[in-house]
């Protein structure tokens, strides 16, 4: 679904997949086992891993990460319960060496249920909760923030799906969707957002409850062709109570709030699904975006465009390509106000493009080749149609010895463009990692 100043859905190969050589999935269950462990090994070099500007002098640093995983399904007659949790400890030689915690953990855990009322009538509840030091690991596309964190990031998504065949041809699916987003950086004051200040905290720009509820109405026009139309009504309320920026102008508040940003967006879309050959799907959704702060008295509404594509040709047994495109609305933690005309920086407007190659190699040996590039632009505010460019490479190659060891190793690339100075960075992370699962 379209998710208003968050996201508009994960792309078929968005941000999450490009790191998911560096922390993967659990792979499916087998069909006799309602539960799966692991336990993953990496050794890693990092040379930036606080994704620090150049001119901040980047510091690189050997280490290694150890990830257990655990994985349970539990099919009942009309129901499947699932649980996924995975926990990730990861040293650093270098912060051990300047004498600074040499650890970061990290941890997810997601939860669903499926269940058929009726041959028509089927419902899906699911939970994210994620703690981490690296939010662009854990949302969705865009990514608001693609930095690391001194402090605990928490994400938590809930999401209900109901979806109803009334006839053959005709179907709905109704989406509720409630998202927390927490940075534990806190504490700023009147002062702080003041010229010469150290600026506002992460969490009095990026804390907030998004809530989100859309219905697609679809139609079978076709043995291999769905036509629909949907709609969405998204709303968003920025939780930090905190000042996030001044205002020099003379025109509006001279102080702005968190919940300046305070913001509704309605979108209608339209779109299809085709299968074009049994191994080739395309999907398709566009629109507009009427989107409306609310809470900003120097502000006023904007229309944008909306689009969410994806494509996938499976070309042979355990191989793929994968394309997306998605674009919309969504946070940024820049915010600082046009000395002009007193607006404050509400929000990006940016498009996401992705491609991944799952090629099996051999029988036992998968590769993998994953990116993606964000452009985002600002709207209003100090920086105001000013551009970053968000770019990440993945490449992966994983041998399975035996279906309880396998081993990997991996490159991921992450490079940010942008028109605000020292804003962007580059970054380089090598590893080779051993799996064992049951």
């Amino acid at each position: 679904m379209k998710k208003f100043f968050v996201s508009m859905g994960l792309a078929v190969a968005g941000t999450a997949s490009i790191h998911a050589a560096y922390a993967p999935d659990l792979g499916p269950l087998s069909s006799t086992k309602i539960w799966n462990v692991s336990a993953t090994l990496r050794g890693f070099y990092d040379d930036n891993y606080s994704t620090a500007n150049t001119a901040n002098n980047p510091r690189g640093s050997y280490g290694f990460e150890v990830s257990p995983q655990l994985m349970l399904a539990v099919p009942l007659q009309q129901t499947e319960l699932g649980l996924r949790g995975s926990y990730a400890l990861t040293y650093y030689q270098e912060r051990q060496d300047l004498g600074q915690n040499p650890i970061d953990q990290s941890g997810q855990v997601d939860l669903w249920v499926d269940h058929a009322f009726t041959e028509r009538w089927q419902a899906k509840v699911m939970d994210t909760f994620v703690v981490s030091t690296e939010p662009e690991l854990s949302s969705t596309v865009p990514t608001a923030f693609p930095f690391r964190v001194e402090e605990n990031y928490i994400y938590n998504t809930a999401n209900i799906t109901l979806n109803t065949d009334w006839t053959r041809l005709f179907s709905t699916s109704l989406n509720y969707e409630n998202t927390v987003y927490y940075y534990q950086n806190s504490g700023a004051t009147i002062a702080d957002v003041q010229p010469g200040g150290k600026g506002a905290s992460l969490a009095g720009l990026l804390n907030r409850v998004h809530q989100a509820i859309s219905l697609d109405l679809k139609w079978l026009v076709a043995s291999e062709t769905i036509f629909l139309i949907g709609s969405s009504f998204d709303w968003v309320n920025y939780t930090g109570n905190e000042p996030i920026a001044s205002n020099p102008s003379g025109i509006g508040p001279a102080i702005y709030y968190s919940d300046n940003r305070n913001a509704r967006g309605y979108t209608g879309y339209v779109g299809a699904q085709h299968n074009f050959l049994p191994n080739l799907n395309v999907s398709v959704k566009a629109g507009a975006t009427y989107a409306d702060s609310y809470n900003d008295p120097n502000s006023s509404p904007s229309v944008s465009p909306y689009a969410d594509m994806s494509a996938v040709y499976t070309y042979n047994p355990g191989c793929y390509v994968q394309l997306g495109f998605v674009s919309g609305l969504n946070a940024t933690d820049i915010s600082q106000v046009n000395a002009s005309n007193g607006k404050l920086t509400l929000y990006q407007e940016s498009s996401v493009l992705s491609a991944s190659i799952n090629h099996l190699i051999t029988p036992k040996l998968l590769g993998s080749l994953i990116g993606t590039w964000q452009f985002s632009t600002y709207y209003e505010g100090a920086y105001n149609d000013q551009m970053d460019n968000y770019y990440t490479l993945g490449l992966n190659l994983s041998y399975t010895f035996n279906p309880h060891f396998s081993a990997e190793m991996g490159y991921n690339y992450d490079t940010v463009g942008s028109n605000i100075n020292q804003r962007g960075y580059d970054r380089n992370r090598v590893y080779l990692g051993v799996t064992a699962a049951y």
